[in-house]
């Protein structure tokens, strides 16, 4: 009987063992998803049955590529050589193969989305979906595999948050039986070698590698904040007071909040600044999913430790649901800090975010504790904003510090029309001028 020879590193078995019947595959370049791909593809394809013992004579299995061509290039090659022991003959110039069993394997573009009609599948596969028009799969290939409840994996590199991202997040929510989401980076391929990883780390910006090795769907996102805006420091400088604010998430539910489907969810933010004439240092921004009772006591902590001037909370029923809380507590350790309601202002929120934090990014007024958990949130969802698809809990938290009061040092509280007005007044702590 004629075989193919299997050969999957680990991060490939599991995603090739999953008895799910729709996975999506995150993965970062050189993982190995053409590999996988084309294991995938051989395998279905010499199946004459489904499990319920329906024959799939008729039925064929897709390869698509964002473009035929791409597709050609990706795994024919792979295909002729894994599938030579079980090919009876191909058509080269049109991407079929038909195997020993009669069934064809075929390669499509998703740029001609009218050559994928009319046909049953029982298997597909979506290489770089991240660079298809979803309708591709919503509209034309998905009814294809009706007949027979028919199976596909999307695999590919992310391109920020844009139609694969929410189909892999839809995944993670799904029951396991029918969807399953995987992430992987380059690394988990161990026959990549680590220093042609650290080479690319070293030539690449952070958020490109981070897309294209590391799998993060948080890169190419944004069209505001820039990597280059990003300063650090290890230390706040001396001179300044300390301010939090609040962007609070909703309270209720939260026992029914699985870990399948957190990521769609908001978090509360608590930022806790340090505000000079030299700028913002961002000592912690805490994040999380709490009730009102918990986010209370965290928000209470956090200016109790750093001895803040103010508190700030958006105003509406979150904070009016927090502030019981905080008065028993308040009342119950003799701790009194000034509570101030924030406000949208009657802006977008947008727009609000950008009128508080583009400026100061861009004239170096805003700095990040070296090191701190919190950075790498923070810096994900500034790079991403304002994708609808991103969260921005903490960059909204961050924001509000522009409404504290004096924490606007060289502000004039009666000409709203001049919000960076202090951007010329004292030195950058880091460089002196």
């Amino acid at each position: 009987m004629a075989s193919i020879d299997v050969d999957l590193h680990d991060a490939q078995a599991e995603i090739f063992l999953s008895e799910a019947r729709f996975k999506v595959v995150a993965a970062g370049r050189r993982f190995g998803k053409s590999y996988l791909s084309a294991i995938c593809l051989l395998i279905e394809g010499l199946k004459d049955k489904t499990p319920k013992g329906r024959s799939l004579a008729d039925k064929r299995v897709f390869y698509v590529a964002p473009t035929f061509d791409q597709g050609k290039r990706i795994i024919w090659d792979l295909l002729m050589d894994l599938g030579k022991e079980v090919i009876s003959s191909v058509i080269q110039n049109q991407g079929i193969i038909t195997l020993t069993n009669g069934r064809r394997i075929e390669i499509k573009g998703a740029d001609r989305p009218e050559t994928l009609r009319g046909v049953g599948l029982s298997y597909l596969v979506m290489d770089e979906y991240a660079f298809m028009k979803p309708e591709v799969w919503e509209q034309v290939l998905r009814p294809t595999l009706a007949d027979v409840e028919g199976s596909a994996l999307f695999i590919g590199t992310p391109d920020g948050k844009n139609h694969f991202y929410k189909l892999f997040i839809d995944a993670q929510k799904e029951s396991e039986t029918e969807w399953e989401a995987f992430s992987f980076n380059s690394t988990n391929n161990p026959t990549l070698a680590a220093k042609e990883i650290e080479a690319a780390r070293r030539t690449m910006s952070s958020s490109n590698f981070k897309q294209e090795f590391e799998a993060s769907f948080s890169a190419s996102g944004g069209t505001i904040f820039k990597e280059e805006y990003f300063n650090y420091l290890d230390e706040p400088p001396e001179e300044g007071q300390w301010y939090v604010t609040v962007d609070p998430a909703g309270f209720s539910g939260l026992e029914s909040n699985t870990q399948s489907n957190a990521a769609t969810l908001d978090e509360c933010a608590i930022a806790i600044v340090k505000i000079g004439r030299w700028g913002w240092f961002v000592a912690d921004i805490l994040h999380g999913r709490w009730d009102a009772r918990v986010t209370a006591a965290k928000v209470l902590r956090a200016a109790q430790k750093y001895n803040a001037m103010a508190i700030g909370i958006e105003n509406g029923s979150l904070k009016n649901a927090i502030m019981p809380y905080l008065n028993d507590r308040m009342m119950q350790i003799g701790y009194f800090p000034s509570i101030k309601g924030l406000s949208h202002g009657n802006q977008k929120k947008t727009e609000r975010i950008v009128w508080a934090l583009e400026g100061r990014f861009e004239h170096g007024k805003i700095f990040f504790r070296d090191g701190a958990e919190y950075v790498d949130h923070l810096e994900s969802q500034l790079l991403d904003f304002p994708n609808p698809m991103s969260h921005d809990d903490l960059v909204d938290a961050l924001a509000y510090q522009a409404q504290m009061p004096i924490a606007n040092y060289g502000f004039d509280d009666e000409d709203d029309e001049s919000p960076w007005q202090d951007l010329e007044m004292g030195r950058n702590p880091t460089t002196g001028y």
